[in-house]
Parts: C-alpha cells; structure tokens; sequence
C-alpha cells in the first residue's frame, strides 16, 4: 500500500508527467476501475478543485509544460478569489453604510413627528440702507461636550452664542444701514461619528442632535430675517461627513450631515422671504453687493505656513474659468483670522482638550462678519462671543444628550484583558 503522501505527488516517469485530460493539472491515483470487459484500470482524479475530473486516461506531458500550466491555473484560482474577496467585501461595507444612513433617516422622521420646533419672536425693525452684509457661520459643532475650567459648551451653551451673536450683528450691520444679508454656513455644523458600528448605534443620537441643530439655527435665522432681507449658502465640512473619508464630488460632499441640516431649513423656510441658496456643496461663489465671495471650510488647504499663496492659488484657479474672486472666507483651523483677501474663522465652541492640549492651540469662541459698501470696500470683524449674558433660544433640553469627541481624541485606545483570581 502506498502511503498517503506518495498519492499526492505527481505521477510520471523521466521528463513527463500524468495530467487530467480536461484541465492539464497533475493528476493522483484514487483507486481502480474495472470496465465492460472486466479489465482492472487505475483510475486518476485531478487535482484541481475547480476541476476535480477523475479519469482512466490521464495525458502525459513534458514537466515544464505542467509547471507552466499548473502557475497559470493557480493565479487564474487567485485572480476569481481575490475578485470575490472585492465584491464581497464592497458589498458588505455598502450595506452597512445603508442601514446606518436609514436608521439615521428613520430615526430623524420620528423625532420630526414627535417633537415641535421652538417659533422666533419678532423684535426689532428692519433698517433701510445701501451696502450688504455677510455673516459666517462656521464649526459650530453643536454636539460636542467641553467642560474645561476656562471654558463649557453644550448645546445649552450654544444657544446663548447665537443669541449673542445675533444681537452683535444688528448693532454692527444696524450702525451701518445694512438691509441685505447673506448667512454663510461654511461647515462642520456637527461632529461626525464616522465608525460605521458607532453611526449604526448610535442613531438617535445623531437624530436628536440634527433636530436641535435645525431647531436653534431656525431661531437664528429666523431672528436675522426679522432685521433684515436674508440669503443662506452652505458647503460642507469634514466633521459633518457620513463616510469615512471626505469626499470632493457633489455627491459624496452631498453625504453629510451639514447639508441635511441646509436642506431642513431650507425646507422650514421654503413659505418665508428667506432664500435658500443650492450649489457646489464643497465650494460656492455667491455675489454681495457686486464681490464675489469665495465659500470653503478649508480642511481642503494643505499646509499653514503661507496661507496667502495657498488661498492665492484657489483664487488663480477660479480666475482661470474667467471668475473674479474679491474675497475668501473659511474656518476648520478653529483660529480667527482677518486679512485683505481672505479670512478665517473661529468656531462657536472656544478651547476644547483637543486643540488645547493635542495642537497647544489657543481658541476663543467668535464667529466673522463682513460689511462690504456700495463702491466694494470690505471689512471684516471678529465677533467675541466668549462670554455671554442670560439671553438665549429656545432648546429642548430633554433631548440634549450626545457624548464628548474632542478629549477622546487624545486617548490611545486599547483593549485590557483582566484576570480575576
């Protein structure tokens, strides 16, 4: 009896081998076959698992040819299993990415019927003027948690912010006679949990958190529109993303959470004198008193050390599609910034563990304005918005739950196993 390794080498003699008549693959010995005239064959089967033939006739072939034959097999064996691998790992990521994104929606509906957003009350008489006014609003990022002993922020606090804020913008814009104005969303209007698992489960969260959103920006608005004639642009931030990585194309920018909550209001809006502007959601040019501003978030400028010849080369870039661009405003860095061509905006949550202690950053909490006059002088002015007094809008406290990102980011994540004896 041969042993059970001899059957699984090829078998031949001198410079041939046996090989399955079908595929060519070495063949091995499985036993024997008596035919109609009762004669006892040796039967063959392939070893091949996609073929698997099992013969009385193998062919006989040069080594080399099997060699060369068998290599070619095998990588056409791993080219199919690699392809699988692909489509089923694509697919599986896909579907996981569906079903967050509809518990998302579902959820987000649900909170819709159940709960009402809060109504402005109408203060103030629009003033009558020349020129126009921009208000940026940027890394707002309502559902992040900082308790820092020089500085707290919650949606609580952020509802204080905005009130604030809005009562600085009338008396700057009021002083000058503004009438027209437009409220520029340049990004992460929320943080993004973009583990798919964590999105999955954490759903209502990310519902209750877009709701109060939707609800303190409407008051805000609401209350801009109450003073003034209003137009709101948006683009999207990299915080507000639903994948994981950001994406440049409308419509993996479009897959964000800053643009759910533009189109909520939009929709809120859509019976009011407000208008809702819809364009590229990375980038958008939208005319003010005949300038042309520039709207990014700025995660898509690469490197701080010359900031002027990065935005100068943006601007270079619009100028070679017969654009003129006046003036360029962004936020992400959290750091404010004003200058001749450009400027960059704080965000509403001030100093968190983060920028503090990971990026040795200090951060106020401010937002920008501009004025630009009617013969197209710009100024630029950063609001303070640190401290603020008791005047706030409406939230729903009940639904103000969410979990801090900032100081997690400083945490080496690692798995301890404990053993209890």
């Amino acid at each position: 009896m041969k042993k059970q390794n001899d059957m699984e080498q090829p078998i031949g003699s001198g410079e041939y081998t046996l090989v399955c008549p079908k595929c060519h693959t070495y063949v091995v010995k499985t036993g024997f076959y008596t035919n109609a005239e009762n004669e006892v064959l040796q039967r063959y089967q392939c070893k091949n698992s996609l073929c698997g033939h099992r013969t009385t006739t193998p062919v006989s072939i040069d080594h080399l040819e099997m060699v060369a034959q068998n290599i070619k097999i095998k990588r056409s064996h791993q080219k199919i299993q690699d392809i699988n691998r692909i489509e089923r790992k694509t697919f599986r990521e896909h579907s996981r990415l569906e079903n967050a994104c509809a518990e998302y929606t579902k959820e987000l509906i649900e909170r819709l019927e159940r709960n009402k957003f809060h109504a402005f009350k109408s203060e103030g008489v629009a003033p009558v003027g020349s020129g126009a006014g921009v208000i940026q609003l940027s890394d707002l990022h309502f559902n992040e948690l900082v308790d820092l002993p020089h500085n707290k922020y919650s949606f609580e606090v952020a509802a204080k912010r905005l009130k604030r804020f809005a009562k600085e913008i009338y008396y700057t814009f009021g002083f000058r006679g503004i009438q027209n104005v437009l409220i520029a969303f340049t990004g992460d209007i929320m943080n993004s949990d973009r583990r798919l698992d964590e999105l999955l489960s954490k759903a209502t969260n990310r519902s209750k958190a877009t709701f109060l959103a939707v609800d303190l920006l409407s008051q805000f608005i609401a209350e801009i529109a109450t003073n003034f004639n209003v137009a709101v642009a948006s683009v999207t931030g990299n915080e507000g993303r639903v994948d994981k990585e950001p994406g440049w194309a409308d419509i993996m920018a479009s897959h964000n959470y800053d643009w759910t909550i533009h189109n909520m209001l939009s929709v809120m809006f859509k019976d009011s004198d407000v208008n809702f502007l819809h364009g590229d959601p990375t980038e958008q040019v939208v005319n003010v008193a005949g300038q042309n501003f520039l709207l990014l978030h700025g995660h898509g400028i690469k490197g701080s050390t010359n900031l002027s010849d990065l935005v100068t080369k943006i601007i270079g870039k619009y100028a070679g599609r017969g654009i003129t661009i006046n003036y360029v405003i962004f936020g992400h860095i959290h750091e404010a910034s004003i200058g001749d061509i450009y400027s960059r905006s704080s965000s509403l949550v001030g100093a968190n563990a983060f920028s503090e202690y990971g990026l040795n950053l200090l951060s106020r909490a401010s937002q920008n304005v501009f004025c630009v006059d009617d013969v197209g002088n710009i100024n630029g002015y950063k609001i303070d918005l640190q401290f603020t007094g008791d005047e706030t809008y409406e939230i729903d406290s009940k639904l103000a739950s969410y979990n801090a990102k900032s100081s997690d980011k400083l945490k080496e994540h690692t798995v301890i196993h404990r053993i209890v004896i």
